[in-house]
């Protein structure tokens, strides 16, 4: 069953998080994610709308998502993140 990472994030510092995004993307790339949102234009439909940029990835399980997000790859391009933007993420199952 597929699995998707929902990330929202306030930009900080828009130089730095250049870095930031260039090695998440490999990282998601390698991992066997891919994206299917990535800081579009957003329309309120109810509530409120995020602060910043809503990501949405798609990889094939939930344990991939999480293999993803722990590994090594992924915990650099963190490191990258840290003092440059405020973020939430969180993984959700899809339907199988």
């Amino acid at each position: 069953m597929p699995a998707f990472v929902i990330y929202q994030g306030e930009v900080l510092d828009p130089v730095r998080y250049e870095a930031y995004k260039a090695e998440a993307a490999e990282s998601v790339r390698e991992a066997g994610g891919r994206y299917l949102a990535r800081g579009g234009e957003v329309e309120v439909l109810e509530g409120e709308a995020p602060p910043g940029r809503t990501v949405v990835l798609e990889f094939p399980t939930r344990a991939a998502a999480v293999a993803w997000y722990e590994g090594a790859r992924y915990t650099a391009a963190r490191a990258l993140r840290q003092g440059v933007a405020r973020a939430s993420m969180y993984v959700v199952d899809g339907i199988g």
